[in-house]
């Protein structure tokens, strides 16, 4: 029963998807059968319109199916708790046990206790930027937000694809609204010819609604992109290490932000191809403390795997500078005290003024 009730919320959650593609197709077909084809007289101007119209009709299928069939990602092997953590996570203290597992990862956010960021369900410990999510039931690298109508998590790695979707959307919906201006007046003039006018009638209207209604998301992500930020983090103030930084990842400029998501090479960044910066688990800092030189050898974990034994090899030189400091401070004492027997019993210079003093008040004074 459970099984039947899972496939039938996934094949519920692809009904946005069929809802927007339906929508999509239907216009291709009102655009490029009905206007062009039975409304356009002028051969020259279909021409033009068509020629026009693919290109962004194209970049949109594609930019928005990136979208959807791109992965989230997966969180690395090291994150997740080896058998011995999760066993001395149940006995013991977990925010000890989570804070030492933690320290051997390269991860600078925290709770707002300040503890590590853990996942209960998949009993891993959370990169930075990472958070679970409910619908694709796993930790999505970079969450931004689940997005119904592409029935996916949009994150670290189809974040650009998302944005080139409403961009190419916006400049689609532009497009048909512009030219299909000219035949939505003749509708009213009753000047139009051919027998779909009504599809140019609803092709107008859906075409400007999408496009009213799309700047406003896209502009909202392009100010978190220009300021290196999420959705999540824009309404949850991220905790790192050191305390809450709404600007803690941005990079200091939009174009540096910027190529953190589209990537360094400008002439790819309209193009629906992955070139974004980074692995997902690691990001610059600029605001980082220089008190902390430990997250220097942290950013070699993926690289190097000395990371362990060098840390206990540290841990055990401060045990034996400590117990020799111990050993030579105890030594001192004894010499000391040793000393402080060998002298004889004198009383203070203060304590002998303040007894003169007595004496000549009191006028037994041998002076």
């Amino acid at each position: 029963m459970a099984a039947i009730l899972t496939c039938l919320v996934k094949t519920f959650q692809w009904i946005p998807v069929l809802f927007i593609n339906a929508v999509i197709i239907w216009s291709y077909y009102a655009y490029v059968v009905i206007l062009c084809f039975e409304s356009v007289q002028s051969v020259y101007e279909r021409a033009v319109y068509l020629m026009f119209y693919h290109p962004f009709f194209v970049m949109l299928m594609i930019s928005y199916w990136r979208t959807i069939c791109t992965s989230s990602g997966f969180v690395p092997s090291q994150f997740f708790l080896s058998r011995a953590d999760r066993e001395a996570l149940d006995n013991g203290d977990p925010k000890e046990v989570l804070e030492k597992v933690s320290r051997k990862l390269p991860v600078m956010t925290k709770t707002l206790s300040g503890a590590a960021r853990y996942c209960d369900v998949c009993q891993a410990i959370k990169p930075d930027r990472c958070h679970h999510c409910s619908m694709c039931r796993k930790c999505i690298l970079k969450m931004d937000h689940h997005c119904p109508w592409v029935n996916n998590c949009v994150g670290f790695t189809n974040y650009k694809f998302f944005l080139l979707f409403l961009f190419y959307a916006i400049l689609y919906t532009l497009y048909v609204t512009g030219t299909v201006t000219k035949y939505f007046v003749a509708f009213w003039n009753n000047t139009l010819e051919g027998d779909g006018k009504l599809h140019i009638l609803f092709l107008f209207f859906v075409a400007l609604m999408f496009f009213i209604s799309l700047w406003s998301l896209f502009g909202y992500h392009l100010y978190l992109t220009g300021n290196n930020k999420t959705t999540l983090e824009s309404f949850r103030v991220p905790h790192f290490y050191y305390g809450p930084d709404k600007n803690g990842f941005s990079l200091g400029s939009v174009m540096k932000n910027a190529e953190q998501v589209l990537g360094l090479n400008r002439w790819y960044w309209f193009l629906p191809v992955y070139t974004s910066i980074g692995d997902g688990v690691r990001f610059p800092i600029i605001n980082q403390p220089e008190e902390d030189s430990l997250l220097n050898a942290q950013h070699r974990w993926l690289e190097e795997g000395e990371l362990d034994g060098h840390e206990d090899q540290q841990y055990e030189n401060k045990e034996d500078s400590s117990a020799n400091s111990l050993d030579v401070s105890t030594a001192e004492l004894v010499n000391e005290n040793e000393v402080e027997t060998q002298m004889p019993n004198r009383a203070r210079p203060d304590v002998v003024a303040v007894q003169e003093y007595e004496e000549v008040k009191d006028g037994t004074s041998t002076l």
